[in-house]
């Protein structure tokens, strides 16, 4: 029996080269989908660069070219190291498109006709010497779980941790590294801790082949025991200066608001993929529409759990699509047991790679040997 399946690396970001330790996760989507393709089944692999965000906006500046520029010049630059390692997306786009902008108001328009989107003025970090409001990847501090120093404001990588900027201890800016003060501003939220989606997503994450074992425990403390609601509501927008979509109003008006990076992000694989359904001629619906009988894979790194498989979801099933049918988490690269860096030397991207003459089949090979089921990182 031919299967139907739509498979999606996570998006890389489009303020930085493609490295080895995101070639873990190319390279291993690209094995599977391969391997469903030689046993015959109907497999699709999609992936796009995540192109918005304050990082874009700044290094454009920096550079002395828009962001459109900019992201252009990424987009060129991931496709051509994807190709020297051998990974053949079916799709490979961008998020900056129109179809991404479509889903998500979509998903957008429709959550808040649920009931699941609030706005309420919150206080957040303002960088005194940039003058702008600074986004979580650029507020830097002690994780407020574990103590880990230098973390950035949204999720540890120490202990994967997710949390609010707010939350971290001796925060500062990353952008001037001034001590960021507090100033109010309103805010859409998405409303994860409503009951809905808490029950939604203790039923689906228990679900068998949903997540690997050790990914389905990790969600079982994020969401508490049984009668506990450890879930707390989703900023989802940014304010200007940004780069990316402005969220609508309910009659189609700018509000001055912006998506945040992470809600459209994961929204760029259907953006993607319908692109790629208008080259084709496939049926968007059938692979993305409540109740299909196609398959739906997700590839990603376990610092990005949190996202793919509490937020994701919840978004996808109570805007009437249809949610994953599971989530593959690998670890980290490791070299010489430690975390790549650029100061000790370690921090080797793909194009530094093949420009050495190395062949791309030895750490294919290397990786494909040491991946397996579990969230284990692997050293290099």
């Amino acid at each position: 029996m031919t299967r139907k399946i739509l498979v999606t690396s996570a998006l890389p970001y489009a303020n930085g080269a493609i490295h080895l330790g995101h070639l873990v996760e190319y390279i291993q989507t690209d094995i599977w989908t391969r391997f469903q393709k030689l046993r015959g089944h109907e497999c699709w692999h999609v992936c796009a660069d995540d192109t918005h965000g304050t990082p874009i906006m700044l290094r454009a500046e920096a550079e002395g070219i828009t962001p459109e520029q900019l992201i252009e010049r990424v987009h060129a630059e991931h496709s051509r190291d994807f190709a020297g390692f051998h990974v053949a997306f079916d799709n490979y786009y961008t998020t900056h498109s129109d179809e991404t902008r479509h889903y998500s108001e979509d998903i957008f328009g429709k959550l808040r006709a649920a009931g699941l989107i609030e706005v309420r003025a919150i206080e957040q970090y303002y960088d005194p010497v940039k003058r702008m409001f600074l986004p979580d990847r650029f507020i830097k501090g002690e994780c407020p779980k574990c103590g880990t120093p230098d973390q950035y404001g949204d999720a540890c990588e120490s202990c994967g941790a997710a949390y609010a900027p707010t939350d971290l201890k001796n925060p500062y800016s990353a952008v001037s590294g001034a001590p960021p003060v507090l100033k109010s501003s309103d805010h859409f939220f998405f409303k994860l801790s409503d009951p809905r989606c808490q029950a939604f997503l203790r039923q689906w994450t228990q679900q068998e082949e949903r997540l690997q074992p050790e990914a389905a425990n990790k969600l079982q403390e994020w969401l508490g025991a049984p009668g506990e609601n450890k879930l707390t509501d989703w900023d989802i927008s940014r304010d200007a200066p940004y780069f990316g979509f402005e969220i609508p109003d309910e009659s189609g008006k700018g509000t001055g608001k912006y998506f945040y990076v992470w809600l459209d992000a994961p929204i760029g694989y259907m953006g993607s993929f319908r692109n790629f359904c208008t080259k084709k001629g496939l049926d968007f619906d059938e692979f993305w529409g409540k109740g299909s009988k196609t398959e739906l894979y997700h590839f990603i790194g376990k610092d990005i759990l949190y996202f793919h498989a509490l937020f994701w979801p919840a978004e996808l099933e109570h805007a009437g699509y249809r949610t994953p049918t599971k989530v593959f988490a690998h670890g980290f690269l490791t070299v010489d047991g430690a975390k790549m860096s650029k100061s000790r030397g370690t921090f080797i991207s793909a194009e530094s790679y093949l420009a050495q003459g190395l062949n791309p089949e030895w750490l294919r090979y290397y990786f494909a040997a040491k991946l397996n089921g579990t969230m284990e990182d692997i050293d290099l």
